[in-house]
């Protein structure tokens, strides 16, 4: 089905898409007599996120566009990707998470791929557009992914993208099929009263979960028999998981009269339903079971309100106060009573109100947004939150932003229910609170950026009293949450920038991280970098660009996150180090018009360094492979 939707797609696109052989597209205009053509410049084509930041439609071909040619379809520094495309990510980078104050479901490593609503852009087209991407996987599969918009009216837009991916995988029991399916629309009336911007979508993501290798020292040895990997012994042989969801959205405002400083009546409407499976035959490592076969399944959906009001003065500045109604419901259908007597009931559910306002100042070359928000009801609940952006010119930008929040647990950490009887609780934890300062800074010479944060109260997931075989991995997986009672400060450093001589350049990217903690709870590399060297150049007049070159990635030596298949989740382990392993890729990237092409030839020197690199303590790094792909960009 997956498959026949997408060249359902792909068919639909290509009747809006006849070949763009110029990357300025023509219009037409028709008058009495005659037909006149105008063509419409690429900057036309405008990307709205659901900030109402605007870029536009990029068709270029440089070392960003590169990092970007992956399964997330964005730049992955920061994350480690598992061995086969589809799977999760480990996080080098803790400055890439994401904070909300209320609570969310859970099974964090299972969302990289899922679309969040910040996630979903909205277009203004002038003629119909399409994104046409393709890359090949590891073994037996393939990555596509489709998009196409257009406006039917000078004032209202739809779109459609789907994204599906499959593959096989190099070792047992790996695969991977994933299917993200948006529906998109935007719309104004005539006199800029009244806008909506709208999205559905469908998601799901199926991963086969081998637990990782069973004995490292036939992945470690090198030895002929095992460079075929799927002879390599792994831990599960049927166990699968799967992540399902399903979301409707609206943000829509109404202006009271057409005069600049009306007031203006808003509203935000999300509505979720999401849910998280795991099966498998029972196996020891996760513990004593009730039943012979697994199935946890653990359901969720949530509707969110936003109603507001606003208030614009060309002098002070944007005013918006705003109610918030959030109600959720995290289900099981049975309860749990432990041997221990411990009732684990079938369900948590919540109304949680809130209060707040936000202040926008745009003057000149100064932004700054101010957004304060507390509850209502009896939950404790806060989030105070300050950017100001100073735009010195296109190439010189500052900025800086103070967040504080009260978080509410995620609801995995509160109730979860399992056929393993280790994997049954019931907790009340304290809200977490964090105070997070970050500051950068965006130059034509380089970027730079610092991120300071105190954690207090921090949720997390550990192995309970591992015992460890001979390679250093636990025997068992007795997996729970626990909450920090200790205070964690982080310290972040990131700079970057890309030297051009010539034809030639060199893009750095350097990352410092540092933590003060009494115990190991965050854990992180101190030190990770990314540098590229490539060549570029036009050839045959200027038809075909060029760009080739190297990629070096290494991160420090750490005690990085585990892997729980069986919650979806990373958890802390003390046990073994990952990294201090050098990864050279060699890319080969052509740009014909608004056709590109990438060919890369990922970690040329696996086989060079010594089979010790891993993603997690068990979950070993990608080998040598040759893969390659293209980005198309249709607009008619």
């Amino acid at each position: 089905m997956k498959q026949g939707l997408f060249c359902l797609l792909f068919l639909f696109s290509i009747s809006f898409s006849a070949f763009a052989q110029d990357d300025d597209l023509k219009l037409e205009k028709k008058g009495a007599n005659d037909i006149a053509e105008k063509k419409a410049t690429v900057d036309l084509y405008k990307i709205i996120s659901i900030e109402k930041d605007t870029t536009i439609v990029d068709t270029s071909l440089t070392i960003k566009r590169e990092y970007k040619f992956n399964y997330l379809r964005k730049d992955i520094f920061g994350l480690l990707p598992f061995l086969n495309e589809g799977q999760t990510y480990n996080t080098l980078d803790f400055g890439l998470t994401h904070f909300n104050p209320f609570p969310e479901f859970g099974f964090l490593a299972k969302h990289f791929n899922y679309l969040e609503v910040r996630d979903i852009n909205y277009y203004n087209l002038p003629t119909p557009y399409s994104d046409l991407y393709y890359k090949s996987v590891m073994e037996q599969g393939q990555n596509l992914d489709a998009f196409v918009s257009a406006n039917v009216a000078e004032n209202l837009n739809f779109a459609v993208g789907y994204k599906g991916l499959r593959s096989l995988g190099k070792y047992q029991n790996q695969l991977a099929s994933t299917g993200n399916l948006k529906l998109i629309s935007s719309y104004n009336t005539k006199d800029k009263r009244y806008f909506l911007k709208a999205h559905m979508t469908a998601q799901d993501m199926l991963n086969h979960e081998n637990g990782g290798i069973k004995v490292l020292s036939q992945f470690e040895s090198g030895d002929d028999l095992y460079q075929e990997r799927s002879r390599i012994d792994v831990n599960f042989y049927d166990a699968q998981s799967i992540l399902n969801g399903k979301r409707f959205f609206v943000d829509h405002s109404f202006k009271l009269n057409k005069s600049p400083s009306s007031v203006v009546l808003n509203h935000q409407f999300n509505y979720e339903y999401k849910y998280f499976e795991f099966s498998m035959t029972a196996h020891e490592r996760f513990g004593e079971s009730y039943t012979s076969f697994i199935n946890n399944k653990t359901r969720y959906n949530r509707m969110y309100n936003k109603f507001g009001a606003a208030y614009s003065h060309k002098t002070f500045g944007d005013f918006n106060f705003f109610v918030e109604n959030y109600q959720y419901n995290y289900y099981y259908y049975r309860t749990v009573v432990q041997d221990s007597g411990a009732f684990v009931p079938n369900a948590i559910n919540d109304k949680i109100n809130t209060w707040g306002g936000q202040y926008v100042y745009i003057k000149g070359k100064w932004k700054g947004t101010f957004l304060v928000s507390n509850s209502i009801t009896d939950q404790s609940l806060a989030n105070l939150d300050a950017n100001i952006r100073y735009t010195l010119n296109e190439n010189n930008v500052f900025s800086f932003r103070y967040q504080n929040m009260n978080k509410l647990p995620n609801l995995n950490y509160v109730l979860y229910q399992s056929d393993y009887k280790e994997y049954n609780w019931f907790n009340s934890f304290k809200n977490e609170k964090i105070n997070n300062i970050e500051v950068e800074a965006k130059t034509k010479w380089f970027e730079a950026s610092m991120q300071y944060s105190v954690l207090n109260d921090h949720l997390y997931f550990v192995n309970e009293n591992p015992t460890y075989n001979e390679e250093g991995i636990a025997n068992q997986l007795i997996v729970k949450p626990y909450q920090y009672d200790k205070t964690i400060n982080y310290l972040s450093i990131k700079a970057g920038n890309e030297i051009k001589v010539g034809k030639f350049g060199l893009d750095n990217t350097f990352l410092f991280q540092q933590v003060q903690q009494s115990d190991n709870i965050l854990n992180v590399p101190q030190f990770t970098t990314r540098n590229t060297l490539y060549f570029n150049d036009y050839f045959f007049k200027k038809a075909l660009y060029l760009q080739t070159g190297f990629t070096f990635s290494y991160f420090t030596k750490y005690k990085a996150n585990d892997y729980n298949p069986l919650l979806g989740e990373f958890y802390i382990q003390n046990q073994k180090d990952v990294g201090g392993y050098p990864v050279f890729d060699y890319f080969l990237n052509a740009k014909i018009r608004t056709f590109r092409l990438f060919f890369k030839a990922e970690h040329i020197n696996s086989s060079m360094t010594g089979y010790n690199f891993y993603t997690a303590p068990n979950y070993p790094y990608r080998d040598f492979m040759i893969r390659f792909g293209v980005v198309w960009n249709f607009f008619s």
